[in-house]
């Protein structure tokens, strides 16, 4: 893949020596999902919001990639802008797309931030029951429907109908094949007794309401990682940036600092 047909949206801190932020969105949504974190941000650090390949505006990659092709698109784009010891910060699919990052691709990263995520996928009954309804929605219904039943989970509380509509939107706005590309990929994912060669700060926030990843799964991610931070967030779910904004700013803010 092309790292110049990533799809990136660019702001500019006032300070030229501002170190630089990457942001990685979630699975089946787009770089708009750091809206409220941009303006936080961008008083002291060069942000660049990307689209993860067959998301948003950016094309799909070929096959069925895994994480690590995902994380390479990644890191082709970094190379191209020079832009080394970035903070990379992720969110559910973006977390494990950093976590490959750090990994493979070292030198470009600085710090990772990790929303939500986890080394490898495990069944539990409850989010299990939502992870074989999204996949029969995908495989045998309309994308119409498939981004109603996901986005019933992100935004579930009485009061969030606007970001419930919103990431709905979002969701079925996809190619049905670049979201079950991804869906596989996830699927696929498995860091397990790797994570603990990440040789850069780790930050480790986890939604204590999430719907979709067990506290179980991320619990263990940080088990896994004992020198990373850690920090549970009460009344949020999935999407933590976005329902739970001004404590998740505070924690990044204070981290990368």
């Amino acid at each position: 893949m092309n790292s110049s047909a990533l799809h990136v949206n660019r702001y500019s801190a006032p300070r030229p020596d501002g170190d630089p932020v990457v942001l990685l969105h979630g699975l089946g949504s787009c770089a708009e999902d750091w809206g409220l974190q941009v303006p936080a941000l961008i008083k002291q650090h060069h942000v660049y919001a990307l689209d993860l390949p067959g998301h948003g505006a950016s094309p799909a990659l070929q096959g069925w990639p895994r994480i690590a092709d995902y994380a390479s698109a990644v890191a082709d784009w970094m190379a191209d802008e020079k832009l080394k010891g970035a903070h990379v910060v992720g969110l559910s699919l973006g977390g494990l797309v950093a976590m490959q990052l750090g990994l493979d691709h070292t030198p470009l990263v600085r710090s990772l931030t990790i929303v939500n995520a986890f080394t490898r996928m495990r069944f539990e009954l409850r989010s299990g029951v939502h992870s074989v309804g999204r996949l029969m929605l995908l495989l045998f219904g309309k994308m119409e429907w498939l981004g109603a039943w996901v986005a019933s989970a992100l935004f579930p509380k009485e009061g969030q109908e606007a970001l419930r509509e919103m990431a709905a939107q979002r969701i079925a706005a996809n190619p049905r094949r670049s979201y079950l590309q991804a869906v596989v990929a996830v699927a696929r994912f498995n860091l397990d007794g790797r994570v603990h060669e990440l040789g850069c700060p780790v930050l480790i926030v986890s939604g204590e309401q999430d719907r979709i990843v067990p506290m179980r799964l991320k619990r263990s991610l940080a088990v896994s990682m004992p020198e990373a931070e850690f920090e549970a967030i009460p009344m949020s779910g999935h999407v933590t940036p976005v329902d739970a904004s001004e404590r998740f700013n505070q924690l990044l803010l204070e981290f990368i600092k």
